[in-house]
């Protein structure tokens, strides 16, 4: 994993006070749909950071958060707390304000952008299928997929694998992988689940464990696991470059839900600034997701 350097981190805290210069401002949705900058009383002053960065939401954003936290502390000492909840618990915390940030594996609803929530895509994440590594079937279509999460194929059989039963597995309702799932492959309301999980690495041990399991999972979290296959839909593979070009069906948004109408902490507004720029890419990356600043994504 590329390292990112302290020097990254001063150019962003250097630009955050040049702008608490220029007057006071809001860290309402900017003319991109990104947070804007908040001119805080530590930027303005050039007094050190303090306290704490509180996140909440998404298990599948574990890995990119973490690596993004242990380094924002190991470059300015403020920690950067994350509470794994699921994407639609990480939005309520962040409208109710009991975080400073909420991550959702999904984009956001128009109803919660109305109730005063601004969406920063953060990264790109592919959805890997997968399946337990005895299953001799290697790629299938996405209608083959919603073929088979609801209920209408059973049996692998049907897909020239060894004769026997298909066990579902999927996400916990709220879940922004089973949402971003559900939506891809029309399956909404529609699922039929063996056995429905509440985070992205009971999902993964599940189809480990389970002969004739399919799951879905973030692809950050998959790679180089054991006793599992990645699927390739339609004959293409998830990867970085499938995932950024369009290519690869199943995908979705990571993102940084922030209250609209109310300014971030100094600290949490400078994590969020580095986390969303260029300088943060080689650790985004380096964690298993696509990272989008620079790229027309973050548009």
């Amino acid at each position: 994993m590329k390292k990112f350097t302290c020097v990254g981190l001063s150019m962003v805290l250097a630009l955050g006070l040049l702008a608490g210069c220029g007057g006071n401002t809001s860290s309402g949705s900017a003319a991109d749909g990104s947070n804007a900058s908040a001119s805080t009383g530590s930027q303005s002053t050039g007094t050190q950071l303090s306290g704490t960065v509180s996140t909440d939401g998404s298990t599948s954003m574990e890995s990119v958060i973490g690596v993004l936290g242990e380094q924002f502390k190991a470059d300015t000492g403020v920690s950067v707390s994350y509470n794994p909840t699921g994407s639609g618990a990480g939005i309520e915390a962040v409208s109710n304000g009991s975080c400073d940030i909420g991550l959702a594996s999904r984009a956001l609803t128009d109803e919660e952008i109305a109730g005063g929530l601004t969406e920063t895509v953060v990264a790109l994440d592919g959805i890997a299928i997968i399946v337990n590594a005895e299953n001799s079937v290697t790629d299938l279509t996405l209608e083959q997929i919603a073929q088979i999460y609801t209920g209408e194929v059973t049996d692998w059989s049907e897909f020239g694998s060894d004769a026997g039963a298909i066990a579902n597995i999927g996400r916990e309702s709220g879940s922004g992988t089973r949402d971003g799932f559900e939506s891809i492959t029309g399956t909404e309301d529609t699922c039929v689940l063996a056995q429905e999980l509440n985070s992205t690495g009971a999902v993964i041990e599940a189809v480990r464990t389970t002969p004739g399991a399919i799951g879905y999972a973030s692809l950050s979290a998959v790679e180089d696991q054991e006793g599992i296959t990645v699927l390739t839909v339609g004959g293409v593979a998830p990867s970085e470059e499938t995932v950024l070009d369009g290519t690869y069906a199943i995908q979705r948004p990571f993102v940084f839900a922030t209250r609209t109408d109310e300014a971030l902490s100094d600290a949490a507004q400078a994590f969020f600034d580095w986390a969303t720029s260029e300088d943060a890419n080689s650790l985004i990356e380096g964690a298993g997701a696509v990272p989008v600043a620079g790229t027309e994504a973050a548009a």
